[in-house]
C-alpha cells in the first residue's frame, strides 16, 4: 500500500493554506489532478533547454524536441500496452479525441438509419459529438439505461445491439457515480454484433491499469491532466487498420506529405491526425507523470482509493441526512457523489470551501445521468493517490458543520 501522506509532500499546491490560513484539502481530482514536483520540474527543464517546434526544424533544438516528442508517444504506448506507437495520437484532451473519431471515422462510416449506442453514464464529451454526428448523418442514438443502484444494465445493453449498431461509445468509469463498467464484456458483445467500440478512459487511465490489447477496444480516449500531467493534451488510441482508413480530421501543417495546387496527400500515421503545432512542452513532460504513476503503482493507487471510498461511505452514512449515489465501494472508483437533505449542493460546496475543503458541485457534465437519478445536481468528492484518511475526516467534519449551519 502506498504512503499517501509521504506522496502529498511531492505536490506543492497541496502545501498551501486558503482563506484564513485553513489547510487545503483537495478532493476534486476527477476534474483535474494536481502535478507532482517531478512534472513541474520537467516542464521547466523543457522550456529552459529543448523547447522548439517538432518535426519540421533543421537545427539541434528541433531535433532534440522531436526526439523527446516521439519518446513521449512511446511512453504512452508502453503505459497502455498498445501494439505500436503509431496507434497513439496526441489530441487536445479526451474531448478532442472523441470528436476526432466522431468526425473522421463517423462521417466516413455512419449512414442514415445507422445506430449509435450510448449509456446514461456518459460525460457530455461522450454524448454531444455523437449527437452532432447523428444530426449530420441522420443516424439514431440508442441509450442503455442503468439500474437504480448505478450499475450499467448489461441485459438491456445486449438487447439494444442490432445489425444497425455501428459504434458503441461507453465510459469505463463514471465520473459521477464512480461505477466501473464491464468494458471487456461490452467490447466482446459489440464486436459480435459487428459494431466498433470507443472507450472513454478519462477516469480509468489515472487510477487503474489500462491494457488496450486486453480490452480489444477499437478506440480509447483519455487526458493527461487527470493523471498528474499537464493540461491541454489528450491521447487517442486507435487500432492501426482503423486509423489508416480514416480521413484526416484537421488540415494544415504536419499532417501532409505533399501539397500542390491540385490537392494534397496525407502524412503517415499518426502525423495525419496531428495538424498544426502541438502542445509541445506538455507532451514532452507527460513521461514524467507516467513515470511517477508507474513508480507508485496503478494497483496500489486503486487499492488506496478503495480504502478511502469505503471509509467515506461509512462516515457519510453515520452523519445521516446524506444520500450517496451509485453502487457500493466494491464496484466503484475513487468518486463519491451525494446529496444532503434540504441543502443545495452549491451551498454545501461554498460552505466546505470556506473550511478549506475543495469538492465539486453541479451536474458534472452528465445531465442525462442526473435526469435519470431525478436530481438537478450533486456534490462530488474525488480522491487520488495524495489523499489521506485525515482528508476524509476533515471533509466529514466540514459537512457536519455545514449541515448544522444551514439547519
Amino acid at each position: 500500500m502506498l504512503d499517501a501522506a509521504k506522496l502529498k509532500a511531492d505536490f506543492p499546491v497541496l502545501q498551501q493554506t486558503v482563506h484564513n490560513n485553513v489547510p487545503l484539502v483537495y478532493l476534486d481530482s476527477a476534474a483535474s489532478s494536481q502535478k507532482p514536483q517531478a512534472v513541474i520540474n520537467a516542464l521547466s527543464k523543457i522550456d529552459s533547454t529543448v523547447y522548439a517546434n517538432v518535426h519540421r526544424g533543421a537545427h539541434w533544438l528541433s531535433d532534440e524536441s522531436t526526439a523527446l516528442y516521439e519518446e513521449s508517444r512511446d511512453a504512452v504506448a508502453e503505459f497502455i500496452n498498445a501494439a505500436d506507437s503509431r496507434e497513439i495520437v496526441f489530441t487536445s484532451g479526451t474531448t478532442g479525441a472523441i470528436n476526432l473519431v466522431a468526425r473522421s471515422w463517423g462521417d466516413a462510416n455512419i449512414e442514415e438509419g445507422d445506430e449509435i449506442l450510448l449509456t446514461l453514464l456518459e460525460h457530455h464529451s461522450n454524448i454531444v459529438p455523437w449527437q452532432q454526428l447523428a444530426e449530420r448523418k441522420g443516424a439514431i442514438i440508442k441509450w442503455c439505461d442503468i439500474t437504480d443502484d448505478g450499475y450499467l444494465n448489461l441485459d438491456e445493453f445486449e438487447n439494444l445491439l442490432s445489425e444497425r449498431t455501428k459504434i458503441v461509445a461507453c465510459t469505463m468509469t463514471s465520473n459521477v457515480l464512480g461505477t466501473y463498467t464491464p468494458a471487456r464484456q461490452i467490447t466482446e458483445l459489440a464486436h459480435a454484433a459487428g459494431a466498433i467500440v470507443l472507450l472513454d478512459a478519462a477516469q480509468s487511465a489515472p487510477h487503474q491499469t489500462l491494457d488496450v490489447t486486453e480490452l480489444d477496444a477499437d478506440f480509447v480516449a483519455f487526458s493527461a491532466h487527470k493523471m498528474l500531467g499537464p493540461s491541454g493534451i489528450g491521447i487517442l488510441f486507435g487500432k492501426e487498420a482503423l486509423l489508416e482508413a480514416m480521413p484526416p480530421f484537421l488540415g494544415g501543417g504536419s499532417m501532409i506529405d505533399v501539397v500542390s495546387e491540385a490537392g494534397f496527400s496525407t502524412a503517415a500515421l499518426p502525423a495525419k491526425f496531428e495538424a498544426g503545432t502541438p502542445a509541445i512542452s506538455p507532451i514532452l513532460a507527460l513521461p514524467a507523470a507516467i513515470a511517477y504513476l508507474k513508480q507508485v503503482g496503478l494497483e496500489n493507487i486503486r487499492q488506496h482509493e478503495h480504502a478511502l471510498v469505503t471509509y467515506t461511505h461509512e462516515q457519510l452514512n453515520a452523519l445521516g441526512k446524506i444520500n450517496i449515489l451509485g453502487p457500493p465501494p466494491t464496484a466503484k472508483a475513487g468518486v463519491v457523489s451525494f446529496t444532503v437533505d434540504n441543502l443545495h449542493p452549491q451551498d454545501l460546496t461554498h460552505a466546505l470551501d470556506n473550511q478549506g475543503v475543495a469538492i465539486r458541485a453541479g451536474h458534472h457534465c452528465a445531465m442525462p445521468l442526473h435526469n435519470r437519478l431525478s436530481i438537478n445536481a450533486s456534490g462530488r468528492a474525488s480522491f487520488y493517490l495524495y489523499n489521506t484518511l485525515s482528508d476524509v475526516d476533515k471533509f466529514i467534519q466540514a459537512i457536519d458543520k455545514a449541515i448544522q449551519l444551514f439547519s
